[in-house]
């Protein structure tokens, strides 16, 4: 038993099917969503940064947001992918490490960036006359760096906690990426602190921002309901995007992290996943910025300027 504990050097993945056709469904859809989001955000990003007016602290965080949904969906989807269509389902020790570390890094940055887009949709709705002052570029650029190196601390004590933990049973994850939730269910360890943590982390920051966000929406739609009728509907086209993103991001990811390990070989785990980490990437683009008169004419007075520029 120990011997196999000091040479398992590598996790088998599950797949989404056995069969080769359905394997190769199941990875043409994710190629095309991945590419998809990659594009949605890409542009989103390039938009904002090329567009003088679009320098504001809402698209600031918004170009943040895109980039990070980037890097969040590339963790996991192009090695889904490969692994399907090959039906190579290794992956070693150090990679499965990386791939836990950088999900819950951008899951747990994505959360906050969401959060201060709350704020910055609270502070414009309900105090417009303070919005200048309460978000400035200082406070924009700050949020930001809190968000990325608290994300460090946060990802790197799952991922340690996690791996100091023996796994002498069965390499097999029932997952299509390597998570938490799925490892602890393989570890031949006691896994009460490891999931003592993850409870306490995610009621802690999960809870704590859920509890902002939902206070800050109620004085949101307080404040809507005291305005004219004609007055509501750009105040509406703006937040309730951002909550259906944040109600699915949160929803599912708190459930796959908070129930109780216990085996399970289903595949509704891994459909759950695909909620917290393919989806919001994908939505973002589609019913947060591209639904934006803003962002809408600034794509097409670049696509039209790069036109004319290649004409001439």
């Amino acid at each position: 038993m120990l011997v196999n504990c000091t040479t398992m050097n590598e996790f088998l993945l599950m797949g989404f099917a056995d069969r080769w056709e359905l394997r190769f469904l199941h990875s043409m859809l994710l190629l095309l969503t991945y590419l998809a989001t990659l594009t949605g955000n890409f542009l989103i990003a390039t938009v904002i940064t090329l567009d003088q007016k679009l320098h504001t602290p809402m698209y600031f965080f918004l170009r943040n947001l895109s980039i990070l949904d980037m890097c969040y969906i590339s963790v996991t989807v192009p090695n889904a992918c490969v692994n399907s269509l090959t039906d190579n389902r290794a992956i070693s020790v150090a990679g499965c490490a990386s791939q836990i570390f950088l999900v819950i890094y951008c899951a747990y940055v994505e959360l906050m960036f969401l959060t201060f887009m709350a704020r910055d949709r609270y502070v414009a709705i309900c105090q417009p006359l303070h919005y200048p002052v309460i978000m400035n570029h200082q406070f924009c650029i700050r949020a930001t760096l809190i968000s990325l190196t608290t994300g460090l601390l946060y990802a790197g004590a799952h991922t340690g906690n996690t791996f100091r933990l023996s796994f002498c049973q069965s390499n097999v994850v029932h997952q299509f990426f390597c998570d938490v939730p799925s490892l602890l269910k393989l570890s031949s360890s006691n896994t009460f602190s490891n999931e003592l943590l993850s409870f306490i982390t995610i009621m802690g920051v999960g809870g704590s921002c859920t509890i902002f966000i939902a206070w800050s929406y109620t004085h949101i739609f307080s404040t809507i309901f005291k305005v004219p009728t004609k007055e509501r509907g750009k105040a509406f086209s703006t937040c309730v995007p951002h909550i259906i993103v944040v109600s699915v991001f949160l929803s599912s990811g708190s459930y796959v992290y908070l129930k109780p390990s216990v085996t399970s070989e289903t595949i509704q785990d891994m459909i759950l996943s695909v909620f917290y980490v393919i989806v919001p990437p994908f939505l973002n683009p589609i019913i947060y910025s591209l639904r934006n008169k803003q962002i809408k004419e600034a794509l097409r007075k670049v696509v039209l300027n790069k036109l004319y520029s290649e004409k001439v």
